[in-house]
Order: C-alpha cells, then sequence, then structure tokens
C-alpha cells in the first residue's frame, strides 16, 4: 500500500483531533506541521511524533515530503493558503467552510482542475457511519416520503472562542461556522430548496448570533434549520416521512450521534458500527482512497456539490445581511 504522506496547517483545536484519527488510519502518515509561530509547530510536532515542522505555512507548502495538506486555519485564511498549497503541487482537504464565498470557492476549485489536483470539502460528518445509515434509511424508502428536516446547532460561545467565531474579520457567525451541518444535511435529504426564508439576530458588529433558516420546496417539504451562539441547544436532526422519521442525537455532526428510529409509534435504536477516535478518520481514508486511485476530486463531495453548497450558504447571507470584507465585489 502506497503511504499517503500528510502536512497540516494550522496548529488548533481540530487540526490536534485531525492529527490524532490520522494515526488510526492505515497508510497515513503526518510528516508535516505548519503555523505562522515557529514554537507552536515545534509543540505540535513534538506532541504528534511530527519530523517536520515549519513557523510559516509557506514552508509546510513547498515541503517536498508532503502528498496532501489539511488546510485547519480560520475561514478567511482558506482561499488564501489552499491556493498556495495547489500551487506547490500538494492535494488540499480544507476545513469546511470551504471559503468565504462561492466566488473564492469557484477560484479554489478552477486552480485544482486546471493542475489536476485533488480538492475536497472536509464535511467530515458525510462520511460517519451513523449519517451514511441515516441517508441509506432515506432513499431505501424506509420512512416513506420526506416532508419535514428539523436540524438545530446551538451552544453559549465562551469569552475564550468569541473572538474568532463573532469576529466579521474571521469569517465569524453561525451560519458559517455551525449552520452549514444543517444545510448541507437538508440539502442532503432534500436537495436544493425552492425558497428561502432568514431571521436573524445579529452583534453589534452585523455577525449573526442567532440564524433562524426556513427551506420550502415546490412539492410540499420544508426544513426548519436553527443555529445560535447565544443559548444551550440540543443539537439534534430528524428526518421526518409519512411513515416514520429519524432523529440523529445527542450532536448529530459528530461520529458519535446515535440512529433512533421512530414508527409505529415505537421508537427502535439503529446499530451502528464505530471506531475509536473523534471521526476525522473517517474522511483522511476517503482522501487516501482517492489519490491511490488518482483522483482530483471526491465522488461523495464532487465539486459542484461544493459550489452548490456555497452558493446556498451565500444566498442565506444575503438574506440575512450578513457580509465579510471578501464579499466587497461580490455584491453580497
Amino acid at each position: 500500500m502506497k503511504i499517503i504522506r500528510w502536512g497540516i496547517l494550522g496548529t488548533g483545536y481540530i487540526a490536534r483531533r485531525f492529527a490524532s484519527d490520522l494515526k488510526l488510519v492505515e497508510g497515513a502518515q503526518l510528516t508535516a506541521i505548519g503555523s505562522r509561530n515557529l514554537s507552536s509547530a515545534q509543540q505540535f510536532a513534538d506532541e504528534y511524533n511530527v519530523a517536520n515542522y515549519f513557523g510559516s505555512y509557506e514552508e509546510l507548502a513547498a515541503c517536498n515530503d508532503v502528498d496532501v495538506v489539511y488546510v485547519a486555519t480560520p475561514h478567511t485564511l482558506h482561499m488564501e493558503n489552499t491556493l498556495m498549497c495547489l500551487n506547490n503541487n500538494k492535494a488540499v482537504l480544507c476545513e469546511k467552510p470551504f471559503a468565504i464565498n462561492s466566488r473564492d470557492t469557484e477560484e479554489m476549485i478552477a486552480l485544482a482542475r486546471q493542475k489536476k489536483l485533488f480538492l475536497m470539502d472536509a464535511l467530515w460528518t458525510k462520511f460517519h457511519p451513523h449519517y451514511i445509515k441515516m441517508l441509506d434509511m432515506v432513499k431505501g424508502g424506509e420512512l416513506g416520503d420526506i416532508k419535514l428536516v428539523l436540524s438545530n446547532f446551538g451552544y453559549v460561545v465562551t469569552p475564550e472562542h468569541s473572538t474568532r467565531l463573532l469576529d466579521p474579520a474571521l469569517g465569524g457567525g453561525s451560519i458559517l461556522d455551525i449552520g452549514i451541518y444543517n444545510i448541507f444535511t437538508t440539502l442532503d435529504v432534500l436537495g436544493v430548496p425552492d425558497d428561502i426564508n432568514v431571521k436573524i439576530v445579529a452583534t453589534d458588529k452585523g455577525i449573526d448570533e442567532q440564524c433562524s433558516v426556513v427551506f420550502s420546496y415546490n412539492n410540499g417539504a420544508m426544513a426548519s434549520l436553527f443555529s445560535t451562539f447565544r443559548t444551550t441547544l440540543a443539537t439534534e436532526a430528524e428526518v421526518c416521512g409519512t411513515k416514520a422519521r429519524v432523529k440523529l442525537t445527542p450532536d448529530f455532526y459528530t461520529a458519535s450521534a446515535n440512529v433512533e428510529l421512530y414508527a409505529d409509534g415505537g421508537k427502535k435504536d439503529i446499530p451502528v458500527n464505530r471506531e475509536s477516535g473523534f471521526g476525522y478518520q473517517y474522511e483522511a481514508r476517503h482522501v487516501n482512497e482517492c489519490l491511490r486511485a488518482g483522483l482530483s476530486e471526491s465522488p461523495v463531495i464532487p465539486h459542484d456539490y461544493t459550489i452548490m453548497l456555497m452558493g446556498i450558504l451565500d444566498k442565506i447571507r444575503g438574506l440575512a445581511g450578513v457580509s465579510y470584507i471578501e464579499d466587497k465585489y461580490f455584491g453580497l
């Protein structure tokens, strides 16, 4: 088996969890870490036994010991960092949101296509066994015709995290950071909506701290989606059909979520195969498989899907009146 050599851009919370789970992926090796601070990179390298560590993102992107880079930097750096890695002939797995808007998304994908390099949006949930089980139940007709999706994601932001999550300069707000999970889950079940309605509670900087999104479909289906950084909220997703409904809980976006089927007045726990780890190993394993097969995009998250998702997020932010400096010349 060909060893796939990974580099990670960023040394934060998600980068550390990804590095931990990469140890669970056969044929994967973490060979480099890049940070804007050399001491941070060295500490990370010592913690995860990484041979190469760099005090700049540029040095990691140029490292000859790396095949693919996991971009785990703040939202507003995703495009810049991804383009830099692609221009250094590295495949890229870019953390969500893939970019700030669909214009940047299309530029990133265009370069990957031009250079015939693999590029994927890191929507880790789509590779989790519980999520795949839910989609199989939907596609298999077990729930009947799907008429409603209810999805909530929320928690109270602590002061130590409020800067990143609520700073417009860092792409803050609930829509892009956590609301995206509600959105792509609904898109996977019901498809692109025919109508979208949005209401938000905004901070004094114009960023959404609470957001309510309603999708409507011409076939009578609906979705009610809520994201918040200001209230304790059960982070659950329900898919409701004419025969039954299924609930993903708790924390529906994580690999530890349970699948509960409600039908004929009763509840049934659906068994799900689980692995140890946080759940990032599933997407990393998929990337490895794609690279060994010589693919330039994922069959699970193809480029057109990412463009569609970012377009929906653009529309939601447009309706909410939430914009960033990156949108200045984009008409949002």
